[in-house]
């Protein structure tokens, strides 16, 4: 499975259910799953974001798909980078010699 770090802000509709946000995190995390997808690690952070998500999906349009469900319901906004493991970056750094 690919790694992705998902960076979240809420939009003005999910700074107003702020209180929801465990729930919200929980459903994410079971859409997540009905799409073949992990959350590995949520934390609520200071900072320029609200949220910082870890997620395993299959491949990038698996992940692509779930940001898009998870943006169209209102609630945040997300940037998500696909993230290497050392292994992972061991093949990619073999692959440039």
């Amino acid at each position: 499975m690919a790694t992705y770090v998902s960076l979240v802000n809420w939009t003005e509709q999910g700074a107003k259910g702020y209180s929801d946000s465990i729930t919200r995190s929980k459903d994410a995390a079971k859409a997540a799953e009905a799409m073949g997808g992990k959350f590995l690690s949520v934390f609520w952070t200071m900072g320029p974001y609200d949220v910082v998500a870890i997620i395993e999906f299959p491949d990038d349009e698996s992940a692509s798909a779930y940001a898009l469900k998870l943006g169209a319901q209102g609630n945040v906004r997300t940037v998500t980078m696909r993230a290497y493991s050392s292994s992972e970056m061991e093949r990619i750094i073999a692959k440039t010699k």
